[in-house]
């Protein structure tokens, strides 16, 4: 998972952090959270195990900054893509499906941690609940923005439910997503972007 690197000479780190990212999210994949250890992830990520420690304080400390990182690096490409739709005179429209697009593409770089969030999202004893909601909450607030300005404008209808239908399109993405890297790989990006794209435009029922 790509990371930019911070000012005041901080890439050092930022790139250990970002190789202890990649080390946990794959583990954590393969055998579960409870099953992962810190020298594992140490070993993974090769480095020494006193290096997870001088970066995270716990390995929920490290899962948890895992979780907002990834959400995070969600967050600003579902934003970049609306935001480029709207430079470029693009209608609301135009700008979810580009979204929606942008959300592919990042699952399809980054299954794993895909896999992680929505299995995440479905626990509620884990000390980073309270965190996932927040992160969770910044990635759909960005759908909600798009769909507001659409009532706003006239192009969408204002009886509908913002939030939720928010909601319903991330959660659309997700879990197609995961369904097409599980069960169906042979498909391209291109096919599962314009099946949600029909969707999107409303055009399944074969009448538009």
């Amino acid at each position: 998972m790509d990371s930019s690197t911070t000012p005041g000479g901080s890439s050092r780190r930022e790139a250990t952090r970002q190789k202890l990212y990649e080390a946990a999210v794959t583990l954590i994949a393969e055998q579960g959270f409870s099953a992962t250890t810190v020298d594992e992830i140490a070993e993974r990520a090769g480095v020494a195990k006193g290096t997870v420690y001088y970066n995270f304080a716990s390995k929920s400390v490290l899962f948890e900054e895992l979780l907002r990182h990834g959400v995070g690096l969600l967050t600003a490409s579902l934003r970049q893509a609306a935001e480029s739709t709207a430079s470029g005179g693009g209608s609301r429209v135009d700008a979810l499906d580009a979204m929606i697009r942008a959300g592919l593409v990042f699952i399809d770089r980054y299954p794993a941690f895909t896999q992680l969030y929505v299995a995440e999202l479905w626990r509620t004893n884990r000390a980073w609940q309270s965190t996932l909601m927040v992160v969770r909450q910044e990635a759909v607030a960005v759908v909600e923005g798009v769909l507001r300005e659409g009532v706003e404008n006239g192009e969408f209808s204002e009886e509908i439910d913002v939030p939720l239908t928010a909601a319903a399109l991330v959660g659309m993405v997700l879990v197609a997503a995961l369904d097409w890297k599980s069960f169906q790989p042979e498909r391209s990006l291109d096919d599962v972007h314009a099946a949600l794209s029909r969707l999107l435009q409303g055009r399944v029922s074969g009448r538009g």
